[in-house]
């Protein structure tokens, strides 16, 4: 019996196209005022993290802007590029620039599930900050008080890797088969078999990452009995 739901969210519960137009863009067009204004404070531990990833020791504040704009343009799985993103990204959220956009079928399911007695959380490469305020400040209504807890690459590592979710279920305390992954992209969802979870791959018409192996592949939340 499943008891653990574990949602991605770009291109899984929310359109790609308003996670990388949206914030990319937000983030692209501030960060290098942030790390100038940031240098000698709250900037310095991503400053200093995305030299040690660049290997590039003497880079100062606009040559690290400059890295890590071009990882985001990349799309780079990067944790200094992340924890930037989720700190700048929050002024967005709340000065109402800023909102999670969801596919239509997502909230209600979500609603129900957890009604069920099913604990839900959340598995992505954003940050958690990033990931809080996506749901706090959901267009339509506050999501978070649906969601047990976060997790991203600082916390559980990459998410092509088995060993990521095998380190969520043991911080979750629930056996690994009564887990269910449910993720858009096909390596993903590999790797959360190979740890032993239960998943579903999610297709929606317009999103970039396409059906691939034996797995079971849905496109409306409403779809899936977790029970």
């Amino acid at each position: 019996m499943i008891k653990v739901v574990v949602l991605d969210i770009e291109g899984t519960t929310s359109p790609t196209s308003s996670v990388r137009e949206d914030l990319y863009g937000y983030t692209r067009d501030r960060l290098p005022g942030w790390l100038a204004e940031n240098t000698g404070g709250a900037a310095d531990p991503i400053i200093e993290a995305t030299r040690a990833q660049a290997g590039r020791p003497d880079a100062d504040a606009a040559e690290v802007a400059e890295i890590l704009i071009n990882w985001l343009n990349t799309d780079v799985k990067s944790e200094p590029l992340k924890a930037a993103q989720g700190v700048i990204c929050a002024g967005g959220f709340r000065s109402g620039a800023l909102h999670g956009e969801f596919f239509p079928d997502v909230p209600p399911v979500l609603r129900a599930w957890r009604d069920a007695g099913l604990e839900l959380y959340i598995y992505s490469s954003g940050s958690v900050r990033n990931q809080k305020d996506w749901f706090a400040f959901a267009r339509g209504g506050d999501l978070s008080p649906l969601i047990s807890g976060h997790f991203d690459l600082s916390t559980a590592g990459p998410k092509r890797e088995a060993s990521s979710y095998e380190k969520i279920a043991s911080a979750i305390g629930v056996p690994p088969e009564q887990i269910l992954f449910l993720s858009d992209h096909p390596d993903e969802v590999d790797a959360a078999v190979a740890a032993g979870w239960q998943a579903i791959g999610v297709t929606r018409p317009g999103e970039p990452n396409s059906p691939r192996g034996d797995h079971r592949w849905i496109s409306d939340f409403a779809d899936v009995e977790p029970n």
